[in-house]
């Protein structure tokens, strides 16, 4: 893949203006700039009018608030029902969190929805299909779920969970299991790790393989980006049959779409490596759980790493709890008290760039889902 490519964040935000061009009616906004701006234009003199059911803390709201002041005056109204949501949307320009498309006919003045997450594949096809400008937290949560993918893999590779584990809560042992030179331990130097997914978290997934484990990384991504320097390979997605069989760690790590769903099945499972490991990252929707466990169960891979599943949470009963090498994190992956932090900052110098006529970050293309 050229590396003189325009960034994924660039091309993405460029492909959400188009649909918004040919949008008409009264919602329709003014968007300014050329390649990668998506800038939403007021053409009030009064207050931003945001409406949310979130319940930011007065901090929070003084920091938003803040950020906008030296262009516009921010008006935040924080609803306790549905009722006064759909009261209050009526004059908003900016709704956080979440909106149905039944709310969409209450707000005619709608122009930009902040998502609360990152993932948008339960959008509302009313909302899809309207001119407003959706923006998510794609990156925010990157920090966290990259280093719970690694901890997870550190705890297969090392026998934490299949060898370890087990004795010290099972069997309250603490017994070296095989030699110094058996594979019942496995370094992770200078293996190869395929990352299917090179946004937000499969990117941050491969900086902290390669610089910090020396792994070699394999990239796949539908989107022209430039190649970064801790990846030794960027391909598009045909190239995954290829990636598959090669690698010695696989990683989902992109969006749920019709493309992604269960990609990651039986046939999948079967081309990979005995020494594998399949790391799942980001929705449980890319993977197919009971060819996993059979996976699992017959050896064809070593061993998964889990922070999310198809059906969360996962079953009680389901087989996956059989397997002795999986291990498995209950979607928090992406929790802490810093994402907090990034995830108000992030809003916050989004309305002020929204007040300043300034590109809005994060612009999800709602046709492609991200």
């Amino acid at each position: 893949m050229p590396e003189n490519q325009v960034s994924r964040r660039t091309l993405l935000a460029a492909g959400s203006a188009a649909p918004l061009a040919a949008a008409a009616g009264e919602r329709q906004p003014v968007v300014a700039g050329g390649l990668g701006q998506v800038a939403l234009q007021r053409q009030t003199a009064l207050p931003l009018k945001i409406v949310t059911n979130y319940k930011f803390d007065p901090a929070e709201v003084q920091q938003i608030v803040d950020r906008a002041a030296p262009h516009a005056p921010v008006e935040i109204k924080i609803c306790a029902t549905q009722e006064e949501f759909r009261r209050e949307v009526r004059d908003a320009e900016v709704v956080y969190g979440s909106i149905s498309g039944a709310d969409l006919d209450f707000a005619p003045k709608l122009k930009w929805i902040q998502s609360g997450g990152a993932g948008v594949e339960g959008l509302d096809p009313k909302i899809k299909a309207s001119p407003v400008v959706l923006t998510n937290y794609a990156r925010t949560f990157a920090h966290g779920i990259s280093e719970t993918a690694i901890g997870l893999l550190l705890a297969l590779s090392r026998g934490l969970v299949k060898y370890y584990l087990p004795q010290f809560y099972l069997k309250k042992t603490n017994n070296p299991v095989g030699t110094p030179k058996s594979d019942h331990h496995v370094e992770l130097v200078g293996r190869t790790m395929g990352i299917v997914g090179m946004g937000g978290i499969g990117s941050m997934i491969a900086r902290r393989a390669h610089y910090g484990l020396d792994m070699r990384i394999v990239g796949i991504d539908p989107k022209p980006m430039p190649k970064p320097e801790y990846v030794a390979e960027l391909h598009d997605p045909s190239y995954f049959p290829k990636l598959v069989p090669q690698v010695d760690v696989l990683v989902a790590a992109a969006p749920h779409t019709k493309q992604t769903e269960r990609l990651f099945n039986e046939q999948v499972f079967r081309s990979m490596k005995k020494t594998a490991y399949f790391l799942a990252m980001s929705r449980g929707a890319l993977f197919d759980d009971m060819a996993l466990v059979k996976a699992l169960k017959e050896g064809w891979i070593a061993g998964a790493g889990l922070d999310v599943f198809p059906k969360e949470p996962v079953p009680p009963g389901h087989p996956i709890f059989d397997c002795d090498n999986v291990i498995l994190s209950a979607h928090t992956s992406g929790w802490s008290p810093d994402r907090q932090v990034r995830l108000i900052d992030v809003f916050a110098d989004n309305v002020r760039r929204y007040v300043s006529g300034q590109a809005l970050v994060n612009v999800v293309d709602k046709e492609r889902g991200y």
